[in-house]
């Protein structure tokens, strides 16, 4: 079994600066994508791509990636959650989401 671990959410007012980071464990041989997802309040969840503000990372050594967001913006609030694609010792490749960590951005 693999778990998908996010940290780093919380309050921050617009303007301010965000890093989650998302640490993958459990039975892994290869990790094949690991990305953002984000789910604003009464809308659907949604891939993360905001080209400027938002840049994604990752650390293949510690099976983790991050999100760091910048300039962030009232409609940036939402749950974001950690996708990743991940090869088992079996060959078989899994999907598997984090259980999401709530960014709000607001005075």
């Amino acid at each position: 079994q693999v778990q998908l671990v996010e940290s780093g959410g919380g309050l921050v007012q617009p303007g301010g600066s965000l890093r989650l980071s998302c640490a993958a464990s459990g039975s892994i041989f290869k990790i094949n994508t690991m990305d953002w997802y984000r789910q604003a309040p009464g809308k659907q969840r949604e891939l993360v791509a905001v080209p400027g503000r938002f840049t994604i990372s990752r650390d293949n050594a510690k099976n983790t990636t991050y999100l760091q967001m910048s300039s962030l913006k009232p409609e940036d609030t939402g749950v974001y959650y950690c996708h990743a694609t991940i090869v088992a010792r079996s060959g078989l490749l899994f999907s598997y989401w984090g259980q999401g960590t709530q960014v709000t951005v607001s005075s």
